[in-house]
């Protein structure tokens, strides 16, 4: 039931905001030259798939875990995405293939080995990753790898049309704030 609401919300989605997008894009155009990103990421089962988010820091910033990143990568434009949360528009592209849900554990990349290994004793990654869930709006992020594994894994054993509907509104109306920038 979830992949149909996944599907159903992410085609809708990208069809009625991709005026929007279009406006990111050019803009993101002139900010970084580069305004989509793509990053491998652990998918369900520890398989690796490509996340599309629109860039917020410069196209040289190393590819780590946002929290260990510098503020001074995240471009002035970036910064407005992040907060606004459009960064992660074009993730409904990966929702739509199906290598994301709109409600799941946030997907990680391979070299947060601490954080896969607490993901892994929990079965997190039996199912898809998500672009928010009840880590995200609790303002839980990757820098604390047990707390959200934890979180992630209550998550999971407790999902129901309901939560995943109310992890959905709360995202939207501005619940949590994503993850924290480094120093």
């Amino acid at each position: 039931m979830i992949r149909i609401f996944d599907f159903l919300f992410s085609f809708f989605g990208i069809l009625f905001l991709l005026p929007v997008g279009l406006v990111l894009y050019i803009i993101g155009l002139f900010d970084t030259g580069s305004p989509i990103f793509v990053q491998e990421r652990v998918g369900k089962h520890k398989k690796p798939f490509k996340l599309i988010k629109f860039r917020t820091m410069h196209v040289d910033t190393k590819s780590v875990a946002t929290h260990l990143s510098k503020t001074s990568s995240v471009t002035p434009f970036g910064g407005f995405l992040r907060k606004s949360k459009l960064d992660e528009l074009p993730q409904l592209i990966n929702v739509l293939k199906g290598d994301m849900s709109l409600v799941g554990p946030r997907p990680n990349l391979f070299n947060q080995t601490e954080l896969i290994t607490e993901r892994e004793k929990r079965g997190v990654y039996n199912v898809v990753p998500g672009i928010t869930g009840l880590a995200q709006i609790n303002e839980i992020d990757m820098s604390t790898p047990v707390r959200l594994a934890e979180k992630d894994a209550e998550m999971l054993k407790n999902l129901t049309i309901s939560s995943y509907i109310k992890y959905i509104l709360s995202t939207v109306s501005g619940k949590g704030q994503g993850d924290r920038i480094g120093s």
